[in-house]
């Protein structure tokens, strides 16, 4: 184990130097690299929202607002083919997604239903392959009634078309606004995700985006004044629609469009040379031009109605003829309204409502700070780390902690190779990580010792630690590894850049630990020629201790069982803080921009808004505060009026440092991803512990780590910490560390079993959490000694989730022995080895009454 050729040597170092190169260009200013030469890598790592300031969109498509747009469609459809056809009819209504129609004449029915046939014929989709979709299915309930209903999959393949459509129109404005890298994908069937870095403005973003820029040139009907038409009856073929202003001005206009946005092939910003008010210039196509000359030659001295998605802009008289094809847009514009209205007429118009289902936005300033505040709290858990291993382990604590140097230049070369985005979360899976990388070098460390006690020679007890040590270390890493990938299927942004940092992590602790470590060790064997294995200043837990800890389980076991029943009871009675991920809301952070901020001035300026529940606490400094504001139950859209409202109000004395919205649909699903994320990491590692144990060793586990789930759901209830999405990560990575102490007993209490047939299954358990003690004590220590770095320095963004992990630690350590190990005497796993022992004579035993002394 502890010899290497030369091949292995240049391949575990070519490796350590690729992790530092890639590396270096996250300490470099951006003119250090353009400076560096051409082969050398220049991609750093991509920094989220939370820490470079931005905004991250959810949009939704309004699937109904398809469907009436469909039906109309049809229902215009229906009637221009039938009386093209001359078939008589009558009873043509829509509802639901059905479409009806009666032919007058029973003779005529075959000949209507092939005048139709066109509505019912398939049509090709990219959603099936090679296949078609028919997006209407034709019903004659009885003789000359004909009911056309839209299909699940038409109704798919128009939902699908339309985010389709949408990203490239999205995309299209997002790009005029000049940011970089903006982000824009699919988020499932009907959702689009929107990210943008570095944006300043956020409200002018959500303008772009929410506006589907439906842009008509229809005549204004001057038969009636619209006030007419409001007390009584509008004329048949015209609607009353209200113009921008404030207050809104009505319009009687005619139904028939003239000419679309669709024919439009420029728009821009520009100002008018004799008024100078900013207007927008804009340019027809071939047959937009013919349409507009025509209207405007019919109907000089009338009126005509520019419209924007239902609402007038401007509604000039045609004093004559517009024959050119181009004209401008004028409606008390500013500068960079008219530059909005000209981009989203030149991106085009959306092929249907979007809803603005969740918003995260972070100002600059705060994500300036977070930067700030991780790599502050980084640098003193290194420090920490680094000092208590060579307290702990001298001269193979600085092997360890070179180790450590290279596992974190591979963290941050991989992240960097794979384009990941570190986050404020991220940062925190580092530290964790760091705590965690520890625990191999630990684990062999220790498992040398013992081997050294046994009376071995310094050289093969080094050898068969590092090989004993190697199944534990791979068991207990995966079941955190199997949390981490749950993490990052279920979770979503900074959760899921912590997932994949942690995961990450979890690899390359792995490849140090038997690559990096061992080669070190061997090349100290070899320079130093040691007779003895160094020890380090402080021995945390003593050699050979021999403490009853089974004999406290019935203790144990009682205390367990009463804070797990007052942890439920308080859960089914008492209510969380669930935070606005899980129950809809509005949470806003703002700064004061002169001098101290007052709660209370601003909780009785908010709750004259009329926005329900208005909760507003100090945060952090005297010059923030944190705003929460309940759902509105009232859709997604009302979500946003919030966040406008608050922002209209707060304005002009407070800086809007981070904004987080999310409506009641998102919100369900959030907490039940969550809820199935925890249930579905627990099956998991049952699953593999089982496969890799025995029943009892998988069920003790997974018994073990719901008391650590239910102490921790107890300490939200009990201090009132928010639960929120990072809650739920907190507590799946306690999950992944809970499991990962109990495997490493678990593994020394298999081990033992084959070794000690007749010791009685009480003290062989003492035995081996005496022997895993020092492990689990030292893991412990330097795992809190990152998270509790993190926790006061780290900024008060996450603070709650480490503290959530402190706690987590705490009880997961205790919980690996004095629940883990006593449920095993609960399902009598002894008698199992007695009998493999009557076929199986000869093996070293214990006599009953001996101490449990480390072997």
């Amino acid at each position: 184990m502890l010899y290497f050729s030369r091949w292995k040597t240049y391949s575990i170092w070519a490796v350590v130097l690729l992790g530092v190169i890639f590396t270096i260009p996250n300490m470099l200013t951006q003119s250090q690299l353009d400076s560096l030469p051409g082969w050398f890598p220049k991609r750093a790592l991509t920094l989220g929202l939370d820490l470079q300031g931005g905004s991250h969109i959810l949009l939704s498509i309004d699937r109904q607002d398809l469907i009436d747009e469909r039906l109309q469609a049809t229902r215009d459809d229906i009637r221009t083919l039938l009386r093209d056809a001359k078939i008589g009819y009558t009873g043509l209504t829509g509802t639901g997604t059905t479409i009806q129609v009666r032919i007058t004449d029973p003779n005529e029915v075959e000949a209507a239903k092939k005048a139709l046939a066109a509505l019912v014929s398939p049509i090709s989709s990219s959603m099936f392959g090679a296949g078609s979709v028919s997006e209407l299915a034709l019903e004659e309930p009885e003789t000359g009634l004909l009911r056309y209903t839209l299909t699940d999959a038409g109704i798919d393949y128009r939902v699908n078309n339309a985010v389709t459509q949408s990203i490239e129109v999205i995309g299209r404005r997002v790009n005029e606004l000049g940011t970089t890298e903006p982000i824009i994908q699919r988020a499932g069937a009907d959702r689009i995700l929107v990210q943008v870095p570095g944006l300043q403005d956020p409200t002018r973003l959500k303008e772009i985006l929410g506006k589907t820029a439906k842009l008509t040139f229809q005549m204004v009907d001057q038969s009636m004044s619209p006030q007419e038409a409001l007390q009584g009856r509008p004329p048949a073929g015209s609607t009353v629609m209200y113009s921008q202003d404030d207050p809104p001005v009505p319009y009687l206009i005619e139904n028939r469009v003239i000419v679309s946005g669709e024919n439009l092939t420029d728009a821009q910003a520009t100002f008018d040379q004799r008024t100078s008010e900013a207007v927008v210039s804009f340019r027809f196509d071939g047959k937009g031009a013919s349409r507009f000359g025509q209207a405007t030659q019919q109907n000089v001295g009338r009126l005509f109605a520019i419209i924007l998605d239902n609402q007038v802009i401007s509604a000039p008289r045609i004093n004559e003829p517009i024959l050119g094809g181009s004209g401008q847009i004028s409606g008390s514009f500013t500068a960079e309204s008219a530059n909005d209205l000209a981009v989203l007429l030149r991106a085009g118009a959306l092929p249907a409502d979007l809803t603005i289902v969740e918003e995260r936005t972070v100002g600059p300033s705060l994500g300036a700070d977070s930067i700030s505040a991780g790599k502050f709290a980084s640098m003193i858990a290194g420090i920490l780390v680094v000092g208590f291993m060579l307290v702990a382990y001298g001269t193979l604590g600085i092997i360890a902690n070179i180790a450590l140097a290279a596992n974190v230049a591979l963290i941050i070369a991989i992240l960097s190779i794979l384009g990941a985005t570190l986050t404020m979360p991220g940062i925190a899976g580092i530290v964790l990580t760091v705590g965690m990388a520890v625990d191999s070098n630990v684990i062999i460390y220790e498992r040398v010792r013992e081997e050294r006690q046994l009376g071995r020679s310094l050289v093969q007890s080094l050898d068969s630690g590092f090989s004993r040590a190697l199944a534990t270390i791979v068991d207990a890493n995966f079941t955190t590894f199997i949390a981490a990938l749950i993490l990052f299927y279920l979770g979503s942004g900074p959760v899921r850049g912590f997932a994949v940092t942690l995961a990450i992590g979890i690899v390359t602790t792995v490849f140090t630990a038997f690559t990096l470590t061992r080669w070190l060790v061997s090349i100290w064997l070899r320079r130093a020629k040691p007779k003895e294995l160094p020890k380090g200043l402080v021995r945390f837990v003593p050699d050979n201790t021999s403490y009853s800890f089974m004999a406290l389980r019935r203790y144990a076991f009682t205390l367990s069982a009463a804070a797990s029943v007052a942890a439920m009871t308080l859960f089914f009675t008492v209510e969380m803080n669930y935070g606005i991920d899980f129950k809809g809301g509005t949470s806003l952070e703002v700064q004061a921009k002169n001098g101290q901020a007052s709660s209370s001035e601003v909780r009785a300026r908010l709750s004259e808004l009329n926005i329900g529940d208005v909760q507003v606490q100090e945060f952090g400094s005297a010059s923030t505060l944190l705003i929460r504001v309940e759902g509105q139950k009232a859709g997604d859209n009302a979500e946003q009026s919030v966040v406008e409202k608050v922002r209209g109000e707060l304005a002009n004395d407070y800086d809007f440092r981070r904004v987080e919205s999310v409506g009641p649909t998102v919100s369900s699903e959030l907490a039940w991803y969550g809820t199935l994320g925890v249930v579905t990491a627990m099956l998991a590692m049952l699953i593999y512990i089982w496969f890799r144990f025995e029943w009892q060793f998988g069920l003790g586990a997974i018994l073990a780590t719901i008391h650590d789930v239910t102490m921790m759901i107890g300490l939200y209830v009990i201090t009132g910490i928010e639960f929120n999405l990072t809650s739920i990560a907190a507590i799946l990575t306690i999950v992944g560390y809970s499991i990962n102490d109990t495997v490493v007993v678990y593994d020394r209490v298999r081990e033992n079993l084959r070794k000690y047939k007749k010791m009685p299954i009480e003290q062989l358990l003492d035995l081996s959490m005496n022997q895993t003690l020092s492990r689990t004590v030292l893991t412990g220590l330097t795992t809190l000694l990152a998270l509790i770095s993190l926790y006061l320095f780290g900024g008060e963004v996450i603070r709650s989730f480490t503290l959530a992990m402190i706690f987590g630690i705490v009880v997961g350590t205790y919980s690996s022995i004095f629940v883990a190990g006593p449920l095993l005497i609960l399902f009598r796993l002894r008698p199992a080895g007695v009998d493999a022992d009557d076929k199986d004579k000869g093996k070293p035993a214990v006599p009953a009454g001996a101490q449990p002394t480390k072997s």
